[in-house]
């Protein structure tokens, strides 16, 4: 899954993959590590299931809670004028982002 999700950032790859309550498509940012260790995706979802009521907004999820996760076959410009390199969540680390 870390593999898919990096070499999909590095290419400006939409990704599905489901995350409860059900399917999504996100353009990965940033992928890295919390403060406890646990691997985080930050992305923005631009369709798709989402438990918040915000389907289209940026989301921070957690890599062990991912399911099926594929390379949609579609590609995003590059990164979203909101987006934050020095992501706070990430305070284990940033593995790889845009």
């Amino acid at each position: 899954m870390l593999e898919l999700i990096i070499a999909a950032i590095k290419s400006r790859s939409l990704v599905t993959f489901d995350y409860e309550p059900g399917e999504r498509l996100i353009e990965p940012h940033a992928v890295g590590r919390s403060k406890d260790g646990n691997l985080l995706l930050r992305a923005f979802q631009v369709s798709g299931a989402s438990a918040s009521g915000e389907h289209v907004n940026w989301k921070l999820f957690r890599l062990d809670r991912m399911g099926h996760a594929n390379d949609s076959g579609e590609f995003f410009d590059g990164p979203r004028p909101e987006y934050n390199p020095d992501d706070s969540a990430m305070k284990g680390g940033i593995i790889a982002c845009l």
